[in-house]
């Protein structure tokens, strides 16, 4: 079937055809330039986000980096970067191989359907010359018949009236003739156009025009072929980056079997274990024995006798403590007295239950010797001599921690 044969009278139809043609191939040229922008940006997209969560040097990412675990992640983020430039290639190929090529076979499409139409209206313009032509010579010759007739009409008049002289009766004769002979040339003139209008009519619906159609069809089918080809080019950029991306996915997938739990494991045992021991068993420290004791104003003697045993108390071995417990802290000391009345089982004090040996004794230990104290005290009594001899005793190094805590615990009473 061709266009030229069977179309011959549609050419506005032809013509608003072919320009939709060129239009479904600009859409479909706009169409892969905007997936190629999509695929830019997708790909610039992708690039960041791996940049984003790549181990960061000197850092503490970079230090975990070790695990199998965030090994895989930092394998996926490269195996996502070549994703993204497979992306890329994409683009690049199919503005080169598609949007490129469409474009130029566009612009020669327009120029050629142009020149065609060009030719197409030449051609009518030619025939409807044609025509024009014709009709003025029918015209001229439908006229120049209807003078002849009339005039012959006349001079028959002028011929049948005995009151018209001989003369006026042969001018008619010549007028009819003269119109005659027009009609004749004019009815010669229009046969020669009618003719030629003929030929000129045949050769247009024959010959020229299909050929003109013949030209759009092939370049109709020609463009037709060129979109197939170009969306075969379309899936084809697409299917060889495949095998590609099938191995930058392949690698994610072995770099997800490579993760390892127990070496990770392992791992964080090699980097977080101290080197100490779970904690021992906590002795029972037994404060009741103190309690149960009766201090009475001789005690000292007493005190004496006991005070191995009483000292033992606070120096019982304790169990290694959990690194993470804080140590408790000692109990405070109590308030030094500013008299010698302030002194427990004083002269001038009732008697009264005593605090534990151990913890005056520790307390004493940890704690400064109150001087200021001792200048309280009057001076020149046996009371004062006997407190600068036990300073002499006590201060600095003292010589006998139990007499440093006999004199704590009750000093002697000054008649």
């Amino acid at each position: 079937m061709s266009w030229g044969t069977e179309l011959w009278d549609q050419f506005d139809n032809l013509e608003k055809h072919t320009q939709w043609g060129i239009e479904v191939l600009e859409k479909y040229i706009k169409f892969v330039k905007e997936r190629t922008e999509i695929e830019i940006g997708y790909a610039k997209q992708l690039r960041n986000l791996s940049k984003k969560y790549q181990t960061k040097k000197n850092s503490k990412e970079e230090e975990e980096s070790k695990y199998t675990s965030c090994k895989a992640f930092q394998t996926t983020l490269n195996e996502m970067n070549d994703y993204a430039g497979q992306h890329e290639v994409i683009s690049e190929n199919m503005t080169s191989q598609i949007t490129a090529e469409l474009t130029r076979f566009v612009q020669e499409l327009k120029q050629e359907r142009k020149s065609h139409f060009h030719e197409g209206r030449k051609a009518q313009q030619h025939i409807e010359t044609c025509w024009k032509q014709l009709e003025a010579s029918k015209r001229r010759f439908e006229r120049d018949c209807k003078e002849a007739e009339r005039a012959q009409q006349y001079f028959e008049k002028m011929d049948a009236d005995i009151n018209v002289t001989k003369a006026d009766v042969e001018k008619a004769r010549q007028q009819a003739q003269i119109r005659h002979q027009m009609s004749d040339d004019s009815k010669g003139e229009y046969s020669s156009v009618l003719q030629k209008f003929n030929r000129e009519q045949n050769d247009h619906y024959y010959t020229h025009i299909p050929g003109i159609f013949q030209k759009l069809q092939d370049m109709e089918e020609r463009r037709i072929g060129r979109m197939s080809d170009s969306l075969k080019t379309y899936a084809e950029i697409d299917r060889q980056v495949v095998p590609i991306i099938g191995k930058c996915l392949d690698g994610i997938t072995k770099s997800a079997e490579s993760i390892n739990g127990k070496q990770d494991s392992q791992m964080v045992i090699e980097s977080f274990k101290s080197g100490f021991e779970p904690p021992g068993d906590v002795d029972f420290e037994d404060f009741t024995q103190s309690m149960k004791r009766t201090v009475s104003d001789n005690s000292l003697t007493n005190t004496k006798a006991d005070g191995k045993s009483d000292a033992k108390v606070p120096s019982k071995s304790r169990g290694k403590l959990w690194p993470f417990i804080k140590k408790n802290k000692p109990p405070p000391p109590p308030p030094a007295s500013a008299s010698p009345s302030a002194v427990p089982n004083g002269p001038q004090s009732p008697k009264q239950q005593k605090e534990p040996l151990s913890h005056r004794f520790n307390d004493f230990m940890t704690s400064k010797p109150k001087i200021h104290c001792f200048r309280s005290l009057k001076r020149g009594t046996q009371f004062d001599s006997y407190h600068k001899g036990m300073m002499k005793r006590t201060l600095g190094k003292p010589t006998c921690a139990f007499e440093a805590r006999e004199y704590v615990v009750s000093p002697p009473v000054i008649d």
